[in-house]
């Protein structure tokens, strides 16, 4: 029952907003991987307001701060043959406005010296961000408690 309970709450918690930040909205910026065709492979947000875990960097002549991932990605997508480029959601399309990112900001940029690779894999990731239903389902986690089975009521 404490489960489902818990199950429901985070349910309507999330509502039908839970993705709304994930989704490109007019004025968005992005670094977009392309294969050669043009035809779209993946993306990674660049945000334009300080943000903790994210750090500031320029691509042409332009400030954003990007995450240590984003830029271990287009190293990637950029070695696999992929075309890596930032481009701006004007509300009708795709506007490509700096080319070659990988080359404008790299791992050691940032201070970072391990491989994209092992960037991406979550190697020596000791503070991974928890799902919203692992963060919601520890409020409901007995701690300290003498006996973890007993009624959320009667703790």
């Amino acid at each position: 029952m404490k489960t489902f309970s818990a199950l429901l709450i985070a349910l309507m918690l999330t509502g039908g907003s839970a993705n709304a930040g994930t989704i490109p909205q007019p004025g968005d910026f992005y670094l977009i991987s392309r294969d050669n065709a043009g035809v779209f492979v993946g993306s990674h947000k660049l945000f334009v307001d300080r943000s903790n875990g994210l750090s500031e960097v320029s691509y042409c002549d332009r400030n954003y701060f990007v995450r240590a991932q984003s830029v271990a990605w287009t190293q990637l997508e950029s070695e696999r043959g992929n075309t890596v480029r930032i481009e701006y959601n004007f509300g009708k399309g795709w506007r490509p406005i700096c080319l070659e990112p990988e080359s404008q900001v790299t791992l050691l940029d940032l201070g970072i010296t391990m491989s994209a690779e092992d960037i991406l894999s979550g190697a020596d990731d000791e503070e991974a961000p928890k799902s919203r239903l692992s963060a919601i389902g520890a409020v409901f986690q007995a701690k300290g408690t003498k006996n973890a089975n007993s009624s959320f009521h009667t703790r």
